[in-house]
């Protein structure tokens, strides 16, 4: 009788494990590819600055990705983030890893940021308007995306949520096409 068990019981699981080597993704990820960043060095962050915002980034799309259960919303979200950072610092290890993940349908794990989402958007709300304030296009770039992520990340924030708003109202949206899906410049 025993043995009638054991067999059943690898009889059924043998199904269970091939539908779940050929079960799809739960999620469609699109990978922001960058082959030349939107940002040269003339943009108005420092090398240690580009690093750390890519990472932390990172780390905040891929808990958002988590807690959101990988829904469109948050996978759009989440894109946005991380296409920003990679085109922050295309060679970030955070942002090119979990990229990779993403794309092969992995959700990466948990991890520790470095700050809040609510801390860090204040952070890049007070970065992005400090950029605003440089001259050059691309601080202006940075900076109308860093307002918009941060009225994103802690709707709470009143000044970040009032920034973005007046900026979209007086510009419109900020173009994410640029960072998430650039068109490949010709020779």
């Amino acid at each position: 009788m025993r043995i009638f068990w054991q067999v059943l019981v690898i009889l059924c699981g043998i199904p269970q494990a091939i539908w779940a080597e050929a079960a799809p993704a739960l999620f469609r990820w699109a990978p922001p590819m960058v082959k030349v960043s939107v940002f040269s060095h003339e943009l108005g962050l420092l090398e240690s600055e580009r690093e750390d915002y890519a990472t932390n980034l990172v780390v905040i799309a891929a808990n958002h990705l988590l807690e959101g259960k990988a829904t469109p919303a948050a996978i759009s979200s989440a894109r946005r983030m991380i296409g920003l950072a990679l085109q922050l610092s295309p060679r970030n290890k955070k942002a090119v890893v979990t990229n990779f993940q993403l794309a092969k349908g992995l959700l990466p794990e948990r991890a520790e940021a470095d700050y809040t989402p609510q801390t860090f958007a204040r952070l890049m709300l007070n970065r992005g308007q400090l950029l605003e304030k440089q001259v050059g296009a691309e601080n202006k770039l940075l900076a109308r995306f860093f307002t918009q992520i941060a009225a994103e990340l802690d709707p709470k924030n009143e000044d970040a949520v009032y920034a973005s708003e007046v900026q979209r109202l007086d510009i419109g949206p900020p173009d994410w096409s640029i960072i998430t899906d650039p068109e490949e410049k010709s020779p």
